[in-house]
C-alpha cells in the first residue's frame, strides 16, 4: 500500500494504474475509520481494480463551535485498516495541500445545502462539496463511494456531479449498524456507556416512522409531530430535527406514496449524531 501526501504523487500513481487499464475507485473519508468505512472499501474493491482512500479532516465543513480540534485522528490505526482491506493508495494530505495560500473558490449546491441538516449547520455542505470536488479532481476516479448514513451529503454530491458534468459515478452504500440498531459513526467513540444507550432512541424513532408508513399512515404532518414529541420526551436528548421528506428533493411537501426518507439529528450529551432510514413507496412494499 502506498501513502501519498502530495497531489503530484497521487496523480502519478493513478495515471500509472489507469495506463494499465485499471478501473479507479475512491473512498473519501475523514479517518477514524469504522466498519461503515470498511464496507465502502470492500464495495469498491469488488468493483474496481485500483482503490484510493483519502484521509483528510476537512476544516471547512466545521463551524467555529464544532468539534474540529477534538475530532479523532487515529492515523496509524486507520492505515492498518486500509492495509487490511487491500487499499492500493492512501491520500493523506495536510490542510495546505488541499487549501493552499490564496485559495478562494468554493462550490455549493445552493438549494439542497440550506435545508434540513444545512439549516442547522450553515456552510457545512459548502465545505463538503468544495473538498469533494477537489478530491475528485485530484484522483479522477471512475467511481466514488459514499455511505447512506450521510444521506443529504450523498444527495448533494450527486447533484454537484450532475450540475458540473463530472465524469464520475457516485455509488451510495448501505448504512452499517450495530446489532441493536445504532448507526456506526466516528463520533460514537465520544459516547459514554449510558449515552450510547440513549443514542439508540434515534434509530428507534426512525424505525417507528417507517413502521407507521408501512402500516398505511398517510398523514405525514402528524407523524412528524409524533417523531418530534417522542424525541423531546427522551431524557438526555437535545433534538435538532426529526422529519420525513421526499427522498430526492428533501421537501416536506412529499406524498405518502413517494419514496421518502426519515431524517433525524440530535445531541446526546455533547455528541451530535445523525441518522436516517429510506422508506420505499407503499405500493412496492
Amino acid at each position: 500500500m502506498n501513502i501519498a501526501k502530495s497531489i503530484v504523487d497521487v496523480r502519478a500513481a493513478v495515471a500509472a494504474a489507469r495506463g494499465a487499464g485499471k478501473k479507479i475507485g475512491l473512498v473519501p473519508t475523514m479517518g477514524a475509520l469504522h466498519e461503515g468505512h470498511l464496507s465502502l472499501m470492500r464495495a469498491a474493491r469488488e468493483e474496481c481494480d485500483y482503490l484510493v482512500v483519502s484521509i483528510f479532516v476537512n476544516p471547512t465543513q466545521f463551524s467555529p463551535h464544532e468539534d474540529l480540534d477534538r475530532y479523532p485522528r487515529p492515523i496509524e490505526e486507520d492505515l492498518r485498516g486500509c492495509g487490511d482491506e487491500g487499499v492500493d493508495l492512501v491520500f493523506h494530505p495536510d490542510v495546505a495541500t488541499i487549501y493552499p495560500a490564496g485559495d478562494q473558490t468554493i462550490v455549493e449546491a445552493v438549494e439542497l445545502s440550506t435545508i434540513v441538516e444545512g439549516a442547522h449547520r450553515p456552510g457545512h455542505f459548502r465545505g463538503v462539496t468544495t473538498v469533494v470536488l477537489k478530491l475528485l479532481n485530484i484522483v479522477a476516479p471512475d467511481v466514488a463511494y459514499f455511505g447512506r448514513k450521510d444521506y443529504q451529503q450523498q444527495l448533494i454530491i450527486r447533484q454537484m456531479c450532475r450540475d458540473l458534468a463530472l465524469p464520475v459515478e457516485i455509488a451510495t452504500c448501505p448504512t452499517i449498524r450495530e446489532a441493536d440498531g445504532l448507526a456506526l459513526s466516528s463520533r460514537n467513540r465520544y459516547l459514554s456507556e449510558s449515552e450510547r444507550e440513549t443514542a439508540l432512541s434515534l434509530s428507534q424513532c426512525l424505525q417507528f416512522a417507517c413502521d407507521r408508513v408501512a402500516a398505511g399512515e398517510t398523514d405525514l404532518t402528524a407523524l412528524r409531530q409524533e417523531m418530534v414529541q417522542r424525541m423531546q420526551q427522551t431524557p438526555g436528548v437535545e433534538l435538532d430535527y426529526a422529519t420525513i421528506v421526499d427522498a430526492e428533493t428533501l421537501s416536506e411537501d412529499a406524498q405518502p406514496t413517494a419514496r421518502l426518507v426519515a431524517l433525524i439529528a440530535a445531541r446526546v450529551g455533547t455528541t451530535r449524531l445523525i441518522d436516517n432510514m429510506v422508506i420505499e413507496p407503499t405500493d412496492s412494499l
